[in-house]
């Protein structure tokens, strides 16, 4: 490898994404006028340079490569209009330059390389910020972050708190400056410099900043890097024809002829790929929302950009914009303290030896000015706006998949938000349109595609969801019983990222979510399990799995014996007998489901008793299915009622079952008028009498009242029962049964508390010692008033203990 010929080519240091590096590099290309320029970029993706820089493509975009052996993977590699490498690429194409990317392919980056991937990270950037590469990873929501290479950190100097220093650390402090981005925007980005003084520093800084940490997947780019360049120069072109357009530290090794050939062959075999070039945003270019590489606010940098490099001019256009925000929001600001805030940030940019004014100095200039000290409305506004909304767009040349021609259209026919900020809008599930907007949301949901979460739910029953719970954490049976769903949405890169990687499932999205919930169903070994996958069926409006579920069921619940599974299963056919005439069962048809309601209810009320017996950790799952049970016999019809309440009455009646299980059976039956007052009474006082051990009889109360306190304390039999039994518990045995006891009275509210009371009092004739006491107040009788004072404070202790 001929390295003295590769130092020879000219050379130019970039860090991503930094204004400065873009219009300190288009001056000197104008100045050496090169005959190719290679870029840092994956080779393979250098089919879509013209595509990258058409004038319908509007960045920021994303080239994105994914693994194509169903094995999800992907990587990205983003460009805004000032990122260097785009600057470089839009050049060469303006000048009629050959132009070629030149760094390991997509398949290199995300094969395994000695445990992890390749990746794409580059030294310069403090603590690998860069981190692309490990987009789409397992484990990564949004298809971008993860972690760095091992050993970034390096063996640096020991810090204040006796941690390795990194170098990047070590520079800011010894430069004087609280952060790296401080350092970086005082070293590199304010000051104006020439090319090739800017080259030369930078070229300076990179040499310092890559021996720093273990750089072996690095070097290995290297070697690859320079052959590929070496190669692509060939005899026809000499090195000053040649610009190379690389990493600083990439491009210090060359200067100083620090590549190993050898290492090339470390570089792991790549694994099948393809490229494509997708929409990205401002963003998820902003490490304020975990992406980083030196662009903490991408509509900050983009302004400077416009500008030419000039930063005041950016502080000065944020500054006015949020003095408008104020404005409009009531607060006094004025011209006079924009202008006052401009003056202070540029002060401050001098004190530290920056020559302009960057993020930090419009940060605290405008909370000392306009904010008066309160951050506030600095965070709550300021922020985003330098960060930015900005969504790229892709020209027409780079085709989309059939999965994004389909998201698109649905989203513009749809009218559903586009843009990478959350927006709330609600459906109504009465309006068949937008049924079918919900079929799009939920096949998104089951496809796993970043895009809508729930952020709200009407029920038909009454009652709201908990706003900001995520879809899948919601029962499907409950998204069937609603009047209108409330969902939240925002595009993000990550979405398009998911749209191409799920292609390999199938050519809709109807067929992707029907391929999933097929292998959920492969994975399902209980009749609730592929209940749920009915469900989803049914939510996506998909025939096909639908109908496996339905067999499935049938076929599980034939040899089910859990209790929960089964009456899980029994809740999801009632709400599809109940809802789900507003969405499309295609041949299924509403009378399939009918006959398995009652089949798997029938099947479910024979393992009742089974199901009931044993520890109350073994029976916690058991009781919510007795709950379940009672509500589909009570609300469908076609169901055997009888049944479940003679399996109820039976379990009100056993020893055998765990007490609680007893109770709850007791109360469900007591509120569903199954049983009348007095024969409530007489269960109450024989599971509470004096011959039943205190702990069962506890445990049997606090089912009893998990049913609904409200209306059972309002009973004076069943608190008249309550009271006997509690004062017939033996002192030596009520410190065992009082844990039991105040689980038990623990979910009284100050409702149920009230009416507790007031049949207390009554149980004990209180109320009638009460009136009594008027006529003892007239005739000055103290004894017979302390006497009756007494009785009601030890009433009042005996709740309070309790309570």
């Amino acid at each position: 490898m001929d390295l003295d010929r590769l130092a020879a080519v000219h050379l130019f240091p970039v860090r991503h994404h930094s204004p400065r590096s873009s219009a300190t590099l288009r001056a000197y290309l104008d100045e050496v006028r090169p005959k190719a320029v290679f870029v840092e970029g994956p080779s393979d993706a250098t089919v879509l340079l013209e595509a990258l820089v058409d004038p319908k493509t509007v960045p920021p975009v994303a080239i994105l490569g994914y693994r194509t052996d169903g094995t999800p993977a992907s990587s990205l590699w983003p460009f805004a209009a000032y990122s260097p490498e785009y600057v470089a690429v839009k050049w060469a194409f303006e000048h009629g330059a050959r132009v070629e990317l030149i760094d390991v392919p997509v398949g290199m980056t995300l094969a395994p390389f000695e445990g992890a991937t390749v990746g794409h990270d580059d030294a310069e950037d403090p603590g690998g910020h860069e981190r692309e590469g490990d987009a789409g990873r397992e484990g990564d929501a949004d298809g971008e972050g993860g972690e760095g290479d091992e050993g970034d950190e390096g063996d640096g100097p020991a810090s204040a708190g006796g941690e390795h220093e990194s170098i990047y650390e070590a520079c800011a402090r010894a430069r004087g400056f609280r952060s790296f981005e401080e350092f970086w925007e005082a070293s590199f980005e304010a000051p104006r410099y020439d090319p090739t003084s800017f080259r030369e520093a930078l070229l300076a800084y990179a040499d310092l900043a890559r021996g720093d940490g273990d750089r072996l997947v690095h070097r290995a780019r290297d070697a690859y890097m320079a052959r590929c360049i070496l190669e692509r120069m060939g005899p026809d072109l000499a090195p000053h024809e040649v610009a190379a357009v690389l990493g600083a530290a990439h491009a210090a090794a060359f200067a100083a002829r620090d590549v190993d050939p050898a290492l090339e062959a470390r570089l792991p075999a790549p694994v099948p790929c393809a490229v494509t070039l997708i929409p990205f945003s401002f963003p998820r270019l902003s490490e304020q929302l975990g992406y980083g590489a030196g662009n903490r606010a991408p509509q900050y940098y983009q302004r400077a950009h416009d500008a030419g490099g000039d930063f005041r001019r950016a502080t000065l256009e944020v500054l006015i914009d949020f003095t408008e925000h104020l404005r409009l929001r009531g607060f006094m600001a004025s011209l006079a303290d924009t202008i006052e805030a401009f003056r202070l940030a540029v002060a401050l940019a001098e004190l530290r030896g920056k020559a302009e004014p960057g993020l930090d100095e419009v940060r605290e200039a405008t909370i000392a000015t306009m904010c008066r000290g309160d951050a506030t409305h600095v965070d709550g506004f300021l922020w985003p706006a330098v960060i930015g909304r900005n969504v790229g767009r892709v020209g027409s040349r780079i085709g989309k998949n059939s999965l994004q021609e389909e998201f698109w259209r649905e989203v513009r026919e749809r009218r559903l938000p586009a843009t990478d900020a959350p927006e709330s809008f609600r459906l109504s599930l009465t309006n068949q349109v937008e049924v079918g907007t919900s079929v799009l949301l939920h096949r998104l949901r089951i496809a796993k595609i970043p895009y809508a979460a729930y952020a709200g739910t009407r029920r038909t029953g009454g009652g709201t969801r908990r706003r900001g719970q995520a879809a899948q954490e919601v029962p499907p049976d409950e998204l069937l019983g609603q009047l209108s769903e409330t969902w939240e949405a925002q595009w993000t890169p990550a979405t398009d990222v998911a749209l191409v990687e799920k292609i390999v499932l199938g050519d809709t999205l109807e067929e992707v979510a029907t391929r999933l919930l097929e292998e959920d169903l492969a994975a399902c070994h209980t009749t609730g399990e592929a209940a749920d996958v009915l469900l989803n069926g049914v939510l996506a409006s998909s025939a096909r799995a639908a109908a496996a579920a339905l067999r499935a069921c049938d076929q599980f619940a034939a040899g089910d014996s859990d209790l929960p599974s089964l009456a899980r299963a029994c809740r999801a056919f009632a709400g599809l007998a109940s809802f789900g005439s507003s969405r499309s069962l295609t041949s299924l048809g509403d009378a399939v489901i009918a006959p398995m309601l009652e089949k798997t209810f029938a099947r479910a009320v024979l393992r009742v008793h089974g199901g009931c017996t044993g520890s109350d950790e073994a029976v916690a799952a058991a009781k919510e299915a007795l709950r379940t049970l009672h509500d589909v016999a009570l609300s469908q019809p076609i169901v055997d009622r009888g049944a479940w309440l003679d399996a109820a009455r039976g379990l009100v009646d056993s020893e055998v079952v765990n007490p609680t299980a007893s109770g709850l059976a007791c109360g469900l039956l007591y509120l569903a008028q199954a049983i009348d007052d007095a024969e409530v009474t007489r269960i109450v006082g024989l599971r509470l009498g004096g011959a039943a051990e205190p702990e069962a009889a506890a445990a049997f109360l606090a089912g009893f009242l998990e049913v609904n306190a409200l209306v059972l304390v309002k009973s004076r039999p069943v608190v008249e029962a309550l009271d006997e039994f509690l004062g017939g518990i033996a002192p030596e045995r009520f410190k065992d049964t009082l844990p039991i006891l105040r689980r038990a009275f623990a979910g009284l509210g100050a409702t149920e508390r009230r009416y507790l009371l007031e049949n207390v009092l009554a149980a004990r004739k209180l109320g009638d010692k009460a009136r009594a006491a008027q006529a003892v107040l007239l005739e000055k009788d103290r004894e017979k008033l302390k006497e009756m004072s007494e009785d009601l404070s030890q009433a009042m202790d005996d709740l309070d203990e309790l309570l």
